[in-house]
C-alpha cells in the first residue's frame, strides 16, 4: 500500500486551488492520504468549507487528526463535521483499517522530551498542562490497542521524538512535541509514524526502540523537497 502523508495546510481564504492542486497529484501516486493537523488556519467553519470543497475531488480515503491551529477560534466540532461531511476520517475518533494496514492517531500535545519531559508538580495550571499531554497518550493508546493489523501506522500532529523537531528555535522545542506519545507507539509496535507542525524541523527521527518517525510539515517539505510536497512511502 502506498501511503501518502501531510500536514499544516493552514487552508484559508486566499488558498483556494493550492489543496486541489496538490491532491489531484496525490490521487494518482497513492492508496491512501494521511494529513497530520493544521488543515485551517484558524479552525474556521469557512476555511473548512473551503477545503472540505477541494477534499472531494480525491479519490482516495482521507485520514486526518487536528492540528492546534484548528483548535484556535473554539469550533472545532464544526470543523470536523463540515470535514467528515467532505468524507474525511478522523482518526482521532476511531481507528481505520485497510488492506491489512491499520491507522491510528490524536492530535498529541506539548511537554518536551526525555530527561527534560515537563512533570506534573507545582501549580495546578503546570499540572493541567501536563495532564492533557498524557490524555493525549492515552487517547493514542486506546486507538493503537483496537487494531489487530500486523502493520500500524500512526498520525500525530505533534512530534513523539526531539530529533524532528531540531532545527526550530531551541525555546520553542518543548511546545513542539512530548516523548510522553512515543511510549505507546513504542509498546505497541508500530510501524512508522508521521507527524507536523514542526515546519523547520527535520524530516526524520525514530523512538528509542528504532521505529521510524517522519515529519511531513508541508513548509518542511516544500523547502526539502518542493517538485512533490508530501511524503509517499509504501507499507
Amino acid at each position: 500500500m502506498r501511503v501518502a502523508a501531510t500536514a499544516d495546510l493552514h487552508v484559508h481564504e486566499s488558498s483556494i486551488g493550492v489543496c486541489r492542486e496538490l491532491l489531484s497529484d496525490l490521487s494518482r501516486r497513492a492508496d491512501v492520504l494521511v494529513i497530520c493537523g493544521d488543515l485551517t488556519e484558524r479552525g474556521l467553519p469557512a476555511q473548512a468549507e473551503l477545503l472540505a470543497e477541494e477534499l472531494r475531488t480525491s479519490t482516495i480515503p482521507v485520514l486526518a487528526v487536528l492540528g492546534n491551529h484548528d483548535h484556535e477560534s473554539g469550533q472545532v466540532e464544526a470543523v470536523r463535521a463540515i470535514l467528515a461531511r467532505a468524507g474525511v476520517h478522523w482518526l482521532d475518533d476511531q481507528p481505520y483499517e485497510i488492506e491489512g494496514v491499520g491507522f491510528a492517531g490524536a492530535k498529541g500535545f506539548a511537554g518536551g522530551f526525555g530527561e527534560y519531559l515537563l512533570q506534573p508538580w507545582g501549580e495546578q495550571m503546570t499540572k493541567r498542562f501536563v495532564y492533557e499531554a498524557i490524555e493525549e497518550a492515552l487517547r493514542l493508546e486506546e486507538s493503537l490497542a483496537r487494531l489487530r493489523t500486523p502493520r500500524k501506522v500512526v498520525a500525530l500532529h505533534y512530534a513523539p521524538v526531539r530529533q524532528t523537531v531540531e532545527g526550530e528555535p531551541p525555546d520553542l522545542i518543548p511546545f513542539l512535541g512530548t516523548s510522553r506519545l512515543a511510549e505507546p507507539i513504542d509498546r505497541f509496535h508500530a510501524s512508522l509514524v508521521f507527524h507536523g507542525h514542526a515546519h523547520y524541523g527535520c524530516p526524520h527521527g525514530e523512538t528509542a526502540r528504532g521505529i521510524p518517525v517522519y515529519n511531513v510539515a508541508l513548509p518542511l517539505l516544500r523547502r526539502i523537497q518542493p517538485e512533490q510536497p508530501f511524503l509517499v512511502l509504501e507499507i
